[in-house]
Protein backbone atom coordinates (compact mmCIF):
# COMPACT_ATOMS: atom_id res chain seq x y z
CA UNK A 1 0.00 0.00 0.00
CA UNK A 2 1.62 2.81 -0.96
CA UNK A 3 1.58 6.60 0.74
CA UNK A 4 -0.94 8.02 -1.48
CA UNK A 5 -3.66 5.24 -0.34
CA UNK A 6 -2.51 5.54 3.14
CA UNK A 7 -3.20 9.43 3.35
CA UNK A 8 -6.45 9.03 1.30
CA UNK A 9 -7.22 6.38 4.13
CA UNK A 10 -6.31 8.36 7.33
CA UNK A 11 -8.18 11.52 5.01
CA UNK A 12 -11.30 9.57 4.93
CA UNK A 13 -11.41 8.33 8.83
CA UNK A 14 -10.91 11.55 10.22
CA UNK A 15 -13.36 13.14 7.81
CA UNK A 16 -16.06 10.18 8.60
CA UNK A 17 -15.09 10.94 12.45
CA UNK A 18 -16.28 14.33 11.94
CA UNK A 19 -19.28 14.14 10.22
CA UNK A 20 -20.42 11.61 12.53
CA UNK A 21 -20.06 13.65 15.11
CA UNK A 22 -21.76 16.89 12.98
CA UNK A 23 -24.59 14.43 12.60
CA UNK A 24 -25.35 13.13 16.21
CA UNK A 25 -24.52 16.74 17.75
CA UNK A 26 -27.34 17.48 15.28
CA UNK A 27 -29.34 14.76 16.27
CA UNK A 28 -29.13 15.65 19.94
CA UNK A 29 -29.47 18.60 19.79
CA UNK A 30 -33.10 18.19 17.83
CA UNK A 31 -34.14 15.80 20.69
CA UNK A 32 -32.90 18.59 23.23
CA UNK A 33 -34.67 21.00 21.35
CA UNK A 34 -38.18 19.07 20.67
CA UNK A 35 -37.62 20.04 16.98
CA UNK A 36 -36.07 20.72 14.01
CA UNK A 37 -38.24 24.38 13.60
CA UNK A 38 -40.75 22.13 11.30
CA UNK A 39 -39.02 22.34 8.69
CA UNK A 40 -38.09 18.92 8.01
CA UNK A 41 -34.72 16.18 8.60
CA UNK A 42 -32.93 17.92 6.23
CA UNK A 43 -33.26 21.60 7.75
CA UNK A 44 -31.15 23.13 10.24
CA UNK A 45 -31.57 22.09 13.84
CA UNK A 46 -32.76 24.68 16.08
CA UNK A 47 -30.42 24.41 19.37
CA UNK A 48 -29.69 26.83 22.37
CA UNK A 49 -26.71 29.30 22.36
CA UNK A 50 -23.71 28.20 24.04
CA UNK A 51 -22.44 31.94 25.00
CA UNK A 52 -24.01 35.33 25.38
CA UNK A 53 -22.89 38.85 25.11
CA UNK A 54 -24.42 41.89 27.42
CA UNK A 55 -23.49 45.90 27.28
CA UNK A 56 -24.97 48.06 30.14
CA UNK A 57 -24.06 52.05 29.24
CA UNK A 58 -22.83 53.93 32.20
CA UNK A 59 -26.24 54.89 33.66
CA UNK A 60 -25.62 58.38 35.33
CA UNK A 61 -23.84 61.32 36.78
CA UNK A 62 -26.30 62.16 38.47
CA UNK A 63 -26.06 62.69 42.34
CA UNK A 64 -29.32 62.23 43.09
CA UNK A 65 -29.34 58.61 41.52
CA UNK A 66 -29.94 55.70 42.24
CA UNK A 67 -29.30 52.55 39.86
CA UNK A 68 -30.91 48.88 40.01
CA UNK A 69 -29.38 45.95 37.91
CA UNK A 70 -31.58 42.92 37.63
CA UNK A 71 -30.58 39.60 35.66
CA UNK A 72 -32.12 36.70 34.95
CA UNK A 73 -31.83 33.55 32.26
CA UNK A 74 -35.36 31.70 31.96
CA UNK A 75 -35.65 27.85 32.39
CA UNK A 76 -36.25 25.34 29.25
CA UNK A 77 -33.70 25.80 26.63
CA UNK A 78 -30.42 24.26 27.60
CA UNK A 79 -27.68 22.55 25.17
CA UNK A 80 -27.49 20.02 27.99
CA UNK A 81 -24.97 19.83 31.27
CA UNK A 82 -25.95 21.75 34.48
CA UNK A 83 -22.97 24.37 34.31
CA UNK A 84 -22.48 27.77 33.57
CA UNK A 85 -21.64 30.88 34.55
CA UNK A 86 -23.11 34.77 33.99
CA UNK A 87 -21.72 38.16 35.13
CA UNK A 88 -20.92 41.61 33.77
CA UNK A 89 -17.38 43.74 34.66
CA UNK A 90 -16.54 47.48 35.05
CA UNK A 91 -15.43 48.62 31.26
CA UNK A 92 -12.85 50.75 30.97
CA UNK A 93 -13.94 54.72 30.48
CA UNK A 94 -12.58 57.06 27.96
CA UNK A 95 -13.40 61.11 27.33
CA UNK A 96 -12.75 63.39 23.92
CA UNK A 97 -9.91 64.72 26.19
CA UNK A 98 -8.48 61.82 26.50
CA UNK A 99 -8.58 60.74 22.44
CA UNK A 100 -7.64 64.12 21.73
CA UNK A 101 -4.43 63.68 23.82
CA UNK A 102 -3.89 60.01 22.99
CA UNK A 103 -3.78 61.66 18.88
CA UNK A 104 -1.50 64.32 19.47
CA UNK A 105 1.14 62.65 22.14
CA UNK A 106 1.81 59.13 21.14
CA UNK A 107 4.56 56.62 22.33
CA UNK A 108 7.41 55.40 19.86
CA UNK A 109 5.86 52.38 20.17
CA UNK A 110 2.40 53.79 19.07
CA UNK A 111 0.93 53.60 22.98
CA UNK A 112 -0.74 56.29 24.31
CA UNK A 113 0.89 58.26 26.77
CA UNK A 114 0.72 57.41 30.64
CA UNK A 115 -0.04 61.05 31.51
CA UNK A 116 -3.96 60.76 31.10
CA UNK A 117 -5.15 59.70 34.16
CA UNK A 118 -4.95 55.87 33.13
CA UNK A 119 -7.93 53.85 32.07
CA UNK A 120 -9.90 53.64 34.67
CA UNK A 121 -11.18 57.47 34.13
CA UNK A 122 -9.40 58.66 36.85
CA UNK A 123 -10.73 56.45 39.23
CA UNK A 124 -8.34 55.22 41.11
CA UNK A 125 -5.94 53.52 38.12
CA UNK A 126 -2.38 53.86 38.37
CA UNK A 127 -1.57 55.86 35.47
CA UNK A 128 -0.23 53.21 33.01
CA UNK A 129 -1.80 52.47 29.55
CA UNK A 130 -5.39 51.23 29.35
CA UNK A 131 -5.47 47.46 30.17
CA UNK A 132 -6.80 45.28 27.41
CA UNK A 133 -8.62 43.09 30.27
CA UNK A 134 -11.66 43.19 32.58
CA UNK A 135 -10.93 43.00 35.90
CA UNK A 136 -13.28 43.95 39.34
CA UNK A 137 -15.85 41.96 41.05
CA UNK A 138 -18.57 40.44 38.44
CA UNK A 139 -22.34 42.37 38.91
CA UNK A 140 -25.32 40.57 39.18
CA UNK A 141 -23.76 37.10 38.98
CA UNK A 142 -25.94 34.44 38.21
CA UNK A 143 -25.66 30.84 39.85
CA UNK A 144 -28.83 29.12 37.76
CA UNK A 145 -31.71 29.84 35.61
CA UNK A 146 -35.17 30.90 36.78
CA UNK A 147 -34.59 32.95 39.54
CA UNK A 148 -32.90 36.61 39.22
CA UNK A 149 -30.45 38.76 40.60
CA UNK A 150 -30.49 41.51 41.58
CA UNK A 151 -27.99 44.50 42.93
CA UNK A 152 -28.17 48.42 43.46
CA UNK A 153 -25.79 51.56 43.44
CA UNK A 154 -26.30 55.17 44.09
CA UNK A 155 -22.66 56.47 42.31
CA UNK A 156 -22.69 59.20 40.34
CA UNK A 157 -19.69 57.23 38.72
CA UNK A 158 -21.06 53.75 37.97
CA UNK A 159 -19.29 52.60 35.39
CA UNK A 160 -20.47 50.63 31.45
CA UNK A 161 -21.11 47.22 32.01
CA UNK A 162 -19.23 44.17 30.29
CA UNK A 163 -20.91 40.77 30.71
CA UNK A 164 -20.79 37.03 29.08
CA UNK A 165 -22.50 34.48 30.09
CA UNK A 166 -22.47 30.58 29.08
CA UNK A 167 -23.28 27.17 29.17
CA UNK A 168 -27.15 26.77 30.97
CA UNK A 169 -26.99 30.37 31.49
CA UNK A 170 -26.59 31.77 27.89
CA UNK A 171 -29.70 30.84 26.61
CA UNK A 172 -32.26 34.06 26.93
CA UNK A 173 -29.37 35.67 29.29
CA UNK A 174 -31.22 39.26 29.96
CA UNK A 175 -30.32 42.29 32.32
CA UNK A 176 -32.23 45.14 33.11
CA UNK A 177 -30.22 48.10 34.41
CA UNK A 178 -32.94 50.69 35.70
CA UNK A 179 -32.13 53.94 37.36
CA UNK A 180 -34.52 56.74 39.26
CA UNK A 181 -33.44 60.29 39.21
CA UNK A 182 -35.70 62.16 41.78
CA UNK A 183 -34.49 66.15 40.77
CA UNK A 184 -32.97 68.25 38.63
CA UNK A 185 -32.64 68.20 34.40
CA UNK A 186 -32.22 64.47 34.55
CA UNK A 187 -35.49 63.87 36.58
CA UNK A 188 -37.38 60.57 35.38
CA UNK A 189 -36.96 56.93 35.29
CA UNK A 190 -34.33 55.63 33.08
CA UNK A 191 -34.64 52.03 31.95
CA UNK A 192 -32.84 50.06 29.41
CA UNK A 193 -32.13 46.54 28.56
CA UNK A 194 -28.40 45.43 28.18
CA UNK A 195 -27.77 44.94 24.59
CA UNK A 196 -25.66 42.46 22.63
CA UNK A 197 -22.71 43.60 20.83
CA UNK A 198 -23.17 44.57 17.14
CA UNK A 199 -22.26 46.64 14.22
CA UNK A 200 -25.09 48.61 13.19
CA UNK A 201 -27.38 50.62 15.17
CA UNK A 202 -30.18 52.94 14.64
CA UNK A 203 -31.61 55.44 16.98
CA UNK A 204 -34.63 57.86 15.41
CA UNK A 205 -36.45 60.27 17.55
CA UNK A 206 -33.16 61.55 19.09
CA UNK A 207 -32.14 64.91 19.01
CA UNK A 208 -29.60 67.92 19.41
CA UNK A 209 -31.93 70.40 19.80
CA UNK A 210 -31.20 73.28 22.69
CA UNK A 211 -33.58 71.73 25.39
CA UNK A 212 -31.93 68.43 24.70
CA UNK A 213 -28.88 66.65 25.70
CA UNK A 214 -28.57 63.28 24.08
CA UNK A 215 -25.02 61.26 24.56
CA UNK A 216 -24.55 57.93 22.40
CA UNK A 217 -23.16 55.89 24.76
CA UNK A 218 -20.66 53.19 23.11
CA UNK A 219 -18.85 50.33 24.68
CA UNK A 220 -16.26 48.20 23.05
CA UNK A 221 -16.38 44.68 24.52
CA UNK A 222 -13.37 42.61 22.93
CA UNK A 223 -9.81 42.94 23.22
CA UNK A 224 -9.21 45.04 20.10
CA UNK A 225 -10.30 48.54 19.32
CA UNK A 226 -13.61 49.11 17.68
CA UNK A 227 -14.08 52.26 14.92
CA UNK A 228 -17.68 53.62 14.51
CA UNK A 229 -18.90 56.51 12.31
CA UNK A 230 -22.01 58.53 13.90
CA UNK A 231 -24.29 59.57 11.10
CA UNK A 232 -27.08 62.47 12.06
CA UNK A 233 -30.10 63.06 9.20
CA UNK A 234 -32.87 65.56 9.87
CA UNK A 235 -35.46 66.48 7.61
CA UNK A 236 -33.40 67.42 5.06
CA UNK A 237 -30.79 64.56 4.92
CA UNK A 238 -27.69 64.08 6.17
CA UNK A 239 -26.50 66.74 8.69
CA UNK A 240 -22.69 68.10 8.35
CA UNK A 241 -20.82 66.13 11.05
CA UNK A 242 -17.23 64.95 10.37
CA UNK A 243 -16.10 64.76 14.04
CA UNK A 244 -18.35 61.78 14.41
CA UNK A 245 -16.21 59.79 11.94
CA UNK A 246 -14.01 57.30 12.95
CA UNK A 247 -14.22 57.10 16.40
CA UNK A 248 -11.79 55.00 18.25
CA UNK A 249 -13.21 53.05 21.34
CA UNK A 250 -10.28 50.62 22.71
CA UNK A 251 -10.67 47.74 24.05
CA UNK A 252 -13.21 46.54 26.67
CA UNK A 253 -13.82 50.98 27.01
CA UNK A 254 -16.78 52.74 26.86
CA UNK A 255 -17.40 56.55 25.55
CA UNK A 256 -19.95 58.61 25.91
CA UNK A 257 -20.61 61.33 22.62
CA UNK A 258 -22.57 63.92 23.32
CA UNK A 259 -24.82 64.50 19.80
CA UNK A 260 -25.16 68.42 19.60
CA UNK A 261 -21.25 68.51 19.63
CA UNK A 262 -21.14 66.64 16.33
CA UNK A 263 -23.15 69.71 14.55
CA UNK A 264 -22.88 73.25 13.55
CA UNK A 265 -26.75 73.95 14.50
CA UNK A 266 -29.74 72.39 17.13
CA UNK A 267 -32.09 69.70 15.45
CA UNK A 268 -35.25 68.84 16.67
CA UNK A 269 -35.77 65.24 15.01
CA UNK A 270 -32.75 63.35 14.23
CA UNK A 271 -31.68 59.93 13.21
CA UNK A 272 -28.85 58.62 14.42
CA UNK A 273 -26.84 56.02 12.93
CA UNK A 274 -23.59 54.34 14.76
CA UNK A 275 -22.35 52.38 11.87
CA UNK A 276 -19.06 50.12 13.25
CA UNK A 277 -16.15 49.96 10.62
CA UNK A 278 -14.36 47.46 12.51
CA UNK A 279 -14.88 45.28 15.86
CA UNK A 280 -18.46 45.24 17.56
CA UNK A 281 -19.70 47.76 20.16
CA UNK A 282 -23.24 47.90 22.14
CA UNK A 283 -24.52 51.04 21.61
CA UNK A 284 -27.56 53.03 23.78
CA UNK A 285 -28.97 56.80 23.58
CA UNK A 286 -29.25 58.64 26.85
CA UNK A 287 -32.28 61.75 25.78
CA UNK A 288 -32.21 63.92 28.73
CA UNK A 289 -34.98 66.66 27.94
CA UNK A 290 -35.22 70.12 30.60
CA UNK A 291 -38.57 70.14 30.59
CA UNK A 292 -40.05 66.91 30.04
CA UNK A 293 -37.12 64.23 31.88
CA UNK A 294 -35.27 61.73 30.53
CA UNK A 295 -35.01 58.16 29.45
CA UNK A 296 -32.74 55.88 27.52
CA UNK A 297 -33.46 55.34 23.94
CA UNK A 298 -32.55 51.87 22.70
CA UNK A 299 -32.01 51.08 19.02
CA UNK A 300 -34.96 50.35 16.73
CA UNK A 301 -35.52 46.91 14.87
CA UNK A 302 -33.43 46.83 11.51
CA UNK A 303 -34.34 48.64 8.66
CA UNK A 304 -37.51 47.14 7.20
CA UNK A 305 -40.88 47.77 4.97
CA UNK A 306 -43.25 47.53 7.94
CA UNK A 307 -42.97 48.11 11.57
CA UNK A 308 -44.69 47.52 14.77
CA UNK A 309 -44.40 49.97 18.05
CA UNK A 310 -45.86 47.93 21.09
CA UNK A 311 -47.19 49.81 24.38
CA UNK A 312 -48.12 52.95 24.09
CA UNK A 313 -50.01 53.53 27.58
CA UNK A 314 -53.47 54.62 27.67
CA UNK A 315 -52.71 57.79 29.39
CA UNK A 316 -50.50 59.35 27.02
CA UNK A 317 -50.54 63.12 26.90
CA UNK A 318 -48.40 63.51 23.77
CA UNK A 319 -46.93 60.64 20.62
CA UNK A 320 -44.39 61.39 18.52
CA UNK A 321 -43.33 59.32 15.45
CA UNK A 322 -40.22 59.90 13.84
CA UNK A 323 -38.88 57.63 11.08
CA UNK A 324 -36.40 57.69 8.69
CA UNK A 325 -35.88 55.94 5.01
CA UNK A 326 -32.77 54.03 4.81
CA UNK A 327 -32.74 53.39 1.16
CA UNK A 328 -32.65 54.98 -2.43
CA UNK A 329 -36.69 55.01 -1.80
CA UNK A 330 -39.38 56.84 -0.58
CA UNK A 331 -41.10 55.15 2.20
CA UNK A 332 -45.03 55.97 2.23
CA UNK A 333 -46.53 54.12 5.01
CA UNK A 334 -50.07 53.58 6.55
CA UNK A 335 -50.79 54.52 10.16
CA UNK A 336 -52.49 52.26 11.83
CA UNK A 337 -53.00 51.87 16.10
CA UNK A 338 -54.23 48.93 17.70
CA UNK A 339 -56.29 48.78 20.49
CA UNK A 340 -58.24 45.92 22.37
CA UNK A 341 -60.86 46.26 20.35
CA UNK A 342 -59.24 46.24 17.01
CA UNK A 343 -57.70 48.72 14.51
CA UNK A 344 -58.35 52.01 13.57
CA UNK A 345 -56.63 54.83 11.35
CA UNK A 346 -55.79 57.73 13.67
CA UNK A 347 -57.85 60.99 12.23
CA UNK A 348 -56.41 63.31 10.32
CA UNK A 349 -52.92 61.10 9.94
CA UNK A 350 -53.85 58.17 7.99
CA UNK A 351 -50.47 57.95 6.32
CA UNK A 352 -47.11 59.60 6.26
CA UNK A 353 -44.17 59.78 3.40
CA UNK A 354 -40.67 59.49 4.40
CA UNK A 355 -38.36 61.05 1.97
CA UNK A 356 -35.19 58.53 0.81
CA UNK A 357 -32.39 58.94 3.34
CA UNK A 358 -34.33 61.58 5.41
CA UNK A 359 -35.83 62.23 8.81
CA UNK A 360 -40.14 62.71 9.16
CA UNK A 361 -41.71 63.25 12.07
CA UNK A 362 -45.55 63.92 12.83
CA UNK A 363 -46.92 64.58 16.75
CA UNK A 364 -49.94 62.43 16.46
CA UNK A 365 -51.22 63.78 19.98
CA UNK A 366 -53.44 61.94 22.60
CA UNK A 367 -54.17 59.13 19.83
CA UNK A 368 -54.97 56.28 22.39
CA UNK A 369 -58.03 58.28 24.32
CA UNK A 370 -57.52 56.12 27.19
CA UNK A 371 -56.91 52.73 25.40
CA UNK A 372 -53.53 51.46 25.34
CA UNK A 373 -52.01 50.58 22.11
CA UNK A 374 -49.61 49.70 19.41
CA UNK A 375 -48.66 51.78 16.01
CA UNK A 376 -48.55 49.55 13.01
CA UNK A 377 -46.93 51.03 9.90
CA UNK A 378 -47.25 49.53 6.77
CA UNK A 379 -46.40 49.99 2.63
CA UNK A 380 -48.83 51.94 1.08
CA UNK A 381 -49.12 51.04 -2.54
CA UNK A 382 -47.55 48.77 -4.02
CA UNK A 383 -43.71 49.82 -3.66
CA UNK A 384 -42.26 49.38 -0.45
CA UNK A 385 -39.16 51.08 1.11
CA UNK A 386 -37.23 50.13 4.34
CA UNK A 387 -37.48 52.78 6.96
CA UNK A 388 -36.65 52.77 10.91
CA UNK A 389 -38.80 53.95 13.67
CA UNK A 390 -39.62 54.96 17.15
CA UNK A 391 -42.06 56.83 19.34
CA UNK A 392 -41.34 59.92 21.80
CA UNK A 393 -44.20 59.07 24.19
CA UNK A 394 -45.15 61.83 27.04
CA UNK A 395 -47.33 61.77 29.93
CA UNK A 396 -48.70 64.36 32.73
CA UNK A 397 -49.31 68.29 31.98
CA UNK A 398 -46.98 71.10 33.01
CA UNK A 399 -44.02 71.03 35.67
CA UNK A 400 -45.74 66.92 36.18
CA UNK A 401 -44.78 65.66 32.58
CA UNK A 402 -42.40 62.48 31.93
CA UNK A 403 -40.84 60.70 28.82
CA UNK A 404 -40.12 57.26 27.63
CA UNK A 405 -39.61 55.69 23.99
CA UNK A 406 -40.52 53.34 21.77
CA UNK A 407 -38.80 52.11 19.19
CA UNK A 408 -39.93 49.44 16.57
CA UNK A 409 -39.96 46.30 18.13
CA UNK A 410 -39.08 42.84 16.47
CA UNK A 411 -41.50 40.44 16.87
CA UNK A 412 -41.08 37.51 19.04
CA UNK A 413 -40.72 34.55 17.71
CA UNK A 414 -39.88 31.69 20.31
CA UNK A 415 -39.89 33.76 23.48
CA UNK A 416 -38.64 37.20 24.68
CA UNK A 417 -37.81 38.51 28.49
CA UNK A 418 -37.72 41.37 30.38
CA UNK A 419 -36.55 41.85 34.30
CA UNK A 420 -37.18 44.16 37.05
CA UNK A 421 -40.61 44.08 37.29
CA UNK A 422 -41.90 44.93 40.59
CA UNK A 423 -45.13 44.43 42.70
CA UNK A 424 -46.66 47.53 41.16
CA UNK A 425 -46.01 49.33 38.31
CA UNK A 426 -45.19 46.39 35.82
CA UNK A 427 -47.40 46.28 32.72
CA UNK A 428 -47.14 44.10 29.64
CA UNK A 429 -48.41 45.01 26.13
CA UNK A 430 -48.85 41.95 23.60
CA UNK A 431 -49.98 43.01 19.94
CA UNK A 432 -50.72 40.55 17.10
CA UNK A 433 -51.17 43.07 13.83
CA UNK A 434 -51.69 40.07 11.19
CA UNK A 435 -53.27 37.03 12.82
CA UNK A 436 -54.35 35.73 16.29
CA UNK A 437 -52.00 34.49 18.54
CA UNK A 438 -51.88 32.10 21.99
CA UNK A 439 -48.88 33.25 24.30
CA UNK A 440 -47.64 32.07 27.56
CA UNK A 441 -47.03 35.05 29.90
CA UNK A 442 -44.64 33.42 32.89
CA UNK A 443 -43.68 35.42 36.07
CA UNK A 444 -40.10 34.00 37.47
CA UNK A 445 -39.49 33.75 41.17
CA UNK A 446 -38.62 37.05 43.26
CA UNK A 447 -34.97 37.63 43.48
CA UNK A 448 -35.41 36.88 47.50
CA UNK A 449 -37.59 34.21 46.92
CA UNK A 450 -41.45 33.07 45.56
CA UNK A 451 -43.01 30.72 43.24
CA UNK A 452 -43.51 31.47 39.23
CA UNK A 453 -46.86 31.84 38.34
CA UNK A 454 -48.28 32.17 34.13
CA UNK A 455 -50.88 32.33 32.40
CA UNK A 456 -51.82 31.93 28.78
CA UNK A 457 -53.41 34.51 26.46
CA UNK A 458 -54.98 34.71 23.11
CA UNK A 459 -54.15 37.65 21.05
CA UNK A 460 -57.02 38.58 18.70
CA UNK A 461 -55.56 39.41 15.27
CA UNK A 462 -55.09 43.77 14.95
CA UNK A 463 -55.60 44.20 18.79
CA UNK A 464 -53.34 45.38 21.56
CA UNK A 465 -53.67 43.65 24.87
CA UNK A 466 -52.06 45.22 28.32
CA UNK A 467 -52.12 43.44 31.17
CA UNK A 468 -50.39 43.24 34.47
CA UNK A 469 -48.12 40.42 34.99
CA UNK A 470 -49.41 37.07 36.99
CA UNK A 471 -47.99 37.66 40.30
CA UNK A 472 -45.52 35.10 41.83
CA UNK A 473 -46.80 33.71 44.81
CA UNK A 474 -44.85 34.71 47.78
CA UNK A 475 -42.14 37.04 45.74
CA UNK A 476 -40.02 39.18 47.19
CA UNK A 477 -37.69 41.50 45.16
CA UNK A 478 -37.81 42.08 41.48
CA UNK A 479 -38.57 39.10 39.31
CA UNK A 480 -38.53 38.86 35.48
CA UNK A 481 -41.41 38.37 32.78
CA UNK A 482 -40.93 35.97 29.83
CA UNK A 483 -43.70 35.88 27.26
CA UNK A 484 -43.67 32.77 24.75
CA UNK A 485 -45.39 32.45 21.20
CA UNK A 486 -47.54 29.30 21.62
CA UNK A 487 -48.79 29.04 18.25
CA UNK A 488 -50.50 31.64 15.94
CA UNK A 489 -49.12 34.68 14.04
CA UNK A 490 -46.16 37.05 14.67
CA UNK A 491 -46.07 39.12 18.42
CA UNK A 492 -44.84 41.87 19.34
CA UNK A 493 -44.38 42.97 22.82
CA UNK A 494 -43.23 45.64 25.59
CA UNK A 495 -43.43 46.44 29.17
CA UNK A 496 -44.12 49.38 30.83
CA UNK A 497 -42.40 50.39 34.33
CA UNK A 498 -43.69 53.26 36.50
CA UNK A 499 -43.20 54.70 39.79
CA UNK A 500 -44.28 57.99 41.54
CA UNK A 501 -42.21 60.56 43.50
CA UNK A 502 -42.84 63.90 44.23
CA UNK A 503 -46.60 64.04 42.13
CA UNK A 504 -44.64 62.61 38.72
CA UNK A 505 -45.84 59.40 37.08
CA UNK A 506 -42.49 58.65 36.08
CA UNK A 507 -41.76 55.68 33.19
CA UNK A 508 -40.39 53.72 30.85
CA UNK A 509 -40.78 51.20 27.86
CA UNK A 510 -38.66 48.40 27.05
CA UNK A 511 -39.83 46.36 24.11
CA UNK A 512 -39.17 42.40 23.97
CA UNK A 513 -38.00 40.90 20.79
CA UNK A 514 -36.82 37.54 20.44
CA UNK A 515 -34.55 36.55 22.82
CA UNK A 516 -32.30 34.74 20.56
CA UNK A 517 -31.66 31.93 22.80
CA UNK A 518 -31.75 29.28 19.76
CA UNK A 519 -29.76 29.60 16.63
CA UNK A 520 -30.08 27.31 13.47
CA UNK A 521 -27.60 24.65 13.43
CA UNK A 522 -26.66 23.65 9.51
CA UNK A 523 -27.19 19.19 9.84
CA UNK A 524 -24.15 17.24 9.60
CA UNK A 525 -23.89 14.63 7.18
CA UNK A 526 -21.08 11.91 5.88
CA UNK A 527 -20.39 12.60 2.16
CA UNK A 528 -17.00 11.38 0.55
CA UNK A 529 -17.47 11.87 -2.38
CA UNK A 530 -14.63 14.38 -2.35
CA UNK A 531 -12.35 11.36 -1.85
CA UNK A 532 -13.09 9.68 -4.90
CA UNK A 533 -10.33 9.64 -7.54
CA UNK A 534 -11.06 10.04 -10.99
Amino acid sequence: MNRTTLSLLAAATALAALTGVASVTADSGSDADGSTGGKGATAATRMPVERSGLVCPAPTTSELAETTYTAFTPKGKTAGGTKGTAGLLPAHATSDAEDGAEDGAKDDDGKGADSKGGGDGGKGGDGAARPDVLTGDPVVPLKAPGTPVTDTTSRSDAPALIGLADGVLAPGWTVQQTTTISAGDGRGLLGTSCVAPGTDFWFPAASTAGDRQDYVHLTNPDSSQAVVDLELYGEDGRLEAPSGESINIPPHSTKPVLLSTLVSKPTINVTLHAAVRSGRVGASVQAVDSNIGSDWLAAAAPPATSAVLPGIPKDATSVRLVAYATGSGDADLKIRLSGPSGTLTPAGHESLTVKSRMTSAVDLGDLTKGEPGSLTLTPQGKSAAPFVAALRITRGEGDKQETAFIPATAPIEDRGTVADNRAKGSTVSLTAPEAAASVRVTSSAGAEGGTPASQEITVKAGTTQALTPPRPSGAKGPYAVTVERLSGGPVHASRLLEEEADGVRMFTVQGLPDDRGLVSVPRGRQDLSMLNDD
